[in-house]
């Protein structure tokens, strides 16, 4: 993989050491005030990690347009090399969502090797039943696993077993199912028999799961079904992994809710099911945006890690899995993903930051305005300096957009991958 020289890194870094080294005493100091070891916070934030989806180093679209920028991503290799490109001045993403048919190729011990040789390994696979690949002998117009017809349910199904059997050969251990089955008019669809199609077609799926894997059900709460969505909030997902089996969890997609739902309500009674799979990072104003994470509401995002934190404190016993999920329409997917990825990792330092005792003795006593304000605490705490020594401990930039553009990646890709033509509207 032909990434960015650790010469042009360690050149980046070397006249910000001095400010990276200063300003990460004063923040040890101040929090050391308030009986927090930094050390002990950075050993914690060095250790998390956000996967990257494959598809979002290229450019995204609207339903109306995409319009490419310079240097995308060929072929699922070019894929790798730019998602090594992000944990390589990063230092937050060692992994990467595969997404199926998009991201087929023919030696997949290669795919795995080329991964390895960027530094990364395979989170879980995505399977597409939403749209039609070519030579396909069914349509999913009208739905896919609860499709009406027998044979295009038969057909979706074989295409998730495929997924599984391609993410044994990577080392992945979940199969991310999300449909967008649903109906567009009122009457279009018996609800109950849908969902009970659903089931049918899950539990196959369910039953070729390796005994270490997890099945990840996704819910949305519309688009393209946009009357009715079969799965369409997290209790019809929650419904559908409880009838599974205990391999079935919850996924959690920030962007997947209606406006001004408690997201971090969900998180909190997830966990306490034990039907928590994890997250889809990205952010959101009118729906599901795609939008950067934390660029639109960095709070919500942060009491979302908030009850993750307290949960892991509190010695609940549950396993997350990390990933962001967003399209990149005006922005350079690699500098978007970059940041996404350090404001994920911000979110999490700054619950880590939450003093718990105190924020359990102020719930038992009913006192909500010191309750809000040690949330509010920690949240407004800058923990820039901390992620900075996370990175340049790893061997990443101090400054990761900067150390990227400086490299001029992206100009030397552009003359590598020939430009991709604009047009119609969709997702990579």
């Amino acid at each position: 993989m032909n990434l960015i020289s650790a010469d042009a890194i360690t050149a980046h870094n070397e006249p910000l050491l001095r400010h990276v080294r200063n300003d990460y005493e004063h923040l040890g100091e101040q929090l050391a005030r308030r009986h927090i070891d930094i050390d002990t916070v950075r050993q914690q934030v060095a250790a998390f990690g956000v996967a990257i989806p494959s598809w979002g180093v290229g450019t995204g679209g609207t339903r109306f347009a995409r319009f490419p920028g310079q240097g995308e991503p060929r072929n699922v290799f070019d894929k790798l090399q730019d998602c090594g490109v992000i944990q390589q001045l990063a230092r937050a993403t060692p992994t990467v969502s595969l997404h199926i048919p998009w991201d087929k190729c023919s030696d997949w011990s290669e795919l795995r090797d080329a991964a390895a040789s960027a530094g990364l390994a395979f989170d879980a696979m995505n399977s597409n039943t939403f749209s039609d690949q070519p030579g396909q002998a069914h349509s999913y117009k009208f739905g896919s696993l609860t499709h009406t017809d027998a044979a295009t349910r038969a057909q979706a199904v074989a295409h998730n077993l495929e997924c599984i059997e391609i993410g044994k050969a990577l080392g992945s251990k979940a199969l991310t199912v999300w449909i967008g089955d649903g109906s567009n008019f009122p009457g279009q669809q018996h609800f109950r028999r849908a969902f009970d199609r659903y089931l049918e077609s899950a539990q196959q799926i369910y039953a070729a799961l390796p005994g270490d894997w997890r099945m990840m059900l996704e819910h949305k709460i519309c688009e393209p079904a946009f009357y009715a969505t079969v799965i369409q909030d997290w209790g019809s997902s929650f419904l559908a992994a409880q009838t599974l089996g205990p391999k079935a969890q919850c996924l959690v997609d920030l962007g997947h809710h209606a406006p001004n739902v408690n997201i971090e309500l969900i998180v909190a009674r997830l966990i306490a099911a034990g039907k928590l799979a994890g997250f889809h990072f990205n952010d959101s104003k009118y729906g599901d945006d795609d939008l950067d994470a934390g660029s639109v509401s960095p709070y919500r995002l942060f009491l979302v890690f908030n009850e993750l934190v307290a949960a892991a404190h509190e010695g609940v016993a549950f396993d997350p899995a990390y990933m962001l999920d967003q399209s990149h329409n005006v922005t350079d997917p690699i500098e978007s993903l970059m940041t996404s990825a350090v404001q994920v990792q911000r979110s999490y330092a700054q619950a880590l930051l939450v003093d718990r005792a105190a924020l359990d003795a102020a719930q038992d006593a009913n006192d909500a305005l010191t309750a809000t304000h040690l949330l509010k605490q920690a949240f407004q705490t800058d923990v820039t300096p901390l992620l900075q020594r996370v990175r340049l401990d790893a061997g990443g930039a101090i400054d990761p957009v900067a150390a990227y553009r400086a490299s001029g990646y992206r100009q030397r890709v552009a003359g590598e991958r020939p430009a991709a033509a604009g047009g119609g509207g969709g997702i990579v």
